[in-house]
């Protein structure tokens, strides 16, 4: 400990190590030069756990790139959060893959000098993904409502810098937690993708059947090629097949006794996902009023703009039997036998049901919500139960192995949080550490 010394990041800026930049104004990046392709801008919702999250990044033309050419991203910058009740603090590293994305409005970059070799920039961005240190900037930050971050506050941020040599050691052994937890992301991605596919191919596309009728060669397992119809119908489905409302098939909004004042799991809309199916760490709270769920169902956002952005979550992890609740800006679905339960959260990612959903929405400009009444009546084509039992053996696997990666990177992401203040204040040395993270890792 008497090698360590404690810095600011103020006086790294003044030592030459970083530098501070303050994404674009308003008046230089407007929502009219946002395209659907083109170079990609990484706002505030996608800052994530020290990565960015590319589900949610808008997108620029080449031509207006270039005029913000001060803004570009490369990798090894880390990227601030800077204004919203959740978001405020957190931080992002760039990778490789990242590189020329345009730091947006609400963003804060951070960038080490390569020649300076007093801080490591892996050990830095860990230390500023600590939860103690998001709540330092939380509880800095100006306005009430709207909390938000500057430069100044940024500079005053101080910390711990040991050795070279154990920053290296440090940042390391907490990348094999991020480096696990986001090889687990990456293989739900997938999973999700196979489950997604098969819901449309099955249910919207109807291909199986189309394949039969156009004579092509069965691309299924024979006793699932089976359970489709011959050819479709006059209305396009596969016939013998009913059109129905989604209200005949799926629970919307199911009721749940759960008195006021009982401790139960609960999500807010910071805890839905905009990608991916697993929400966040349901915290107890007592029951006040709210939407109530169970694992098996579906969440969705019904408000704006996070309907838009895709704010959705299959629950699976609460204690056995129990009800959690949450928002009432959520519409619950659940699955009614014999339809699988994760059909419903396939549904609710599938474009031309949030499409639905979201021109049905109504109210004023800033508070639209979609109308339940018009969820309930989404129109589905009902199979039999054979093909639901099929759907259901396909896919339950899948989200079963989800689960398990969620649970998994849970736990690595407790154990990782554990040990990074003790490191970072040396309280316990990296040897030591070491040990404790070969149980999990």
């Amino acid at each position: 400990m008497d090698e360590w010394r404690r810095t600011s990041l103020g006086d790294l800026c003044k030592e030459g190590v970083c530098e501070l930049q303050t994404g674009p104004f308003g008046s230089q990046l407007h929502a009219h030069d946002y395209l659907p392709d083109g170079v990609a801008v990484v706002p505030t919702e996608a800052i994530r756990e020290r990565r960015i999250d590319h589900a949610v990044l808008p997108r620029i033309s080449k031509e207006k790139a270039r005029t913000l050419a001060r803004h570009r991203l490369r990798p090894g910058d880390i990227l601030f959060a800077r204004r919203g009740v959740q978001a405020t603090g957190r931080i992002a590293v760039v990778r490789e893959a990242e590189t020329d994305f345009i730091c947006g409005t609400g963003a804060i970059r951070l960038r080490i000098s390569s020649t300076i070799d007093g801080v490591d920039g892996e050990f830095l961005s860990h230390v500023l993904a600590d939860p103690a240190s998001i709540e330092w900037f939380k509880f800095h930050a100006i306005g009430a409502t709207m909390p938000n971050l500057n430069e100044g506050i940024i500079r005053a941020f101080s910390f711990l810098v040991p050795p070279r040599a154990e920053q290296r050691a440090i940042a390391e052994l907490l990348s094999a937690f991020d480096d696990k937890i986001d090889l687990n992301r990456r293989m739900n991605e997938t999973l999700e993708a196979m489950a997604r596919a098969l819901f449309k191919d099955w249910f919207v596309d109807f291909g199986p059947t189309r394949a039969k009728q156009e004579g092509m060669e069965p691309y299924l397992a024979p006793e699932l090629w089976s359970l489709f119809p011959e050819r479709l119908d006059t209305r396009g489905k596969p016939k013998g097949w009913h059109e129905c409302r989604l209200q005949d098939i799926v629970n919307v909004n199911p009721a749940e006794p759960l008195k006021k004042g009982i401790v139960a799991p609960y999500l807010d809309m910071a805890a839905l996902p905009t990608s991916g199916a697993i929400p966040e760490q349901a915290v107890l709270r007592d029951f006040s009023s709210g939407m109530r769920f169970r694992n098996g169902d579906t969440l969705f956002a019904r408000i704006t703009p996070c309907l838009e952005n895709g704010k959705t979550a299959f629950v699976q992890s609460l204690p056995e039997s129990s009800v959690g609740w949450g928002s009432t800006e959520f519409i619950v679905l659940r699955a009614t036998p014999p339809v699988p339960a994760a059909f419903t959260y396939l549904l609710a990612r599938h474009k031309d049901f949030r499409a639905h959903a979201i021109q049905s929405m109504t109210g004023t400009s800033g508070r639209q919500r979609a109308r339940n009444d018009a969820v309930t009546a989404y129109p589905f084509v009902n199979p039999n139960v054979e093909v639901w039992s099929a759907f259901g053996a396909n896919i339950e696997p899948l989200f079963q192995r989800i689960r398990a990666n969620g649970d998994e990177s849970r736990t690595l992401a407790q154990v990782r949080d554990l040990l990074l203040p003790k490191l970072m204040s040396g309280e316990i040395r990296i040897q030591n550490a070491e040990k404790a993270a070969e149980a999990v890792l």
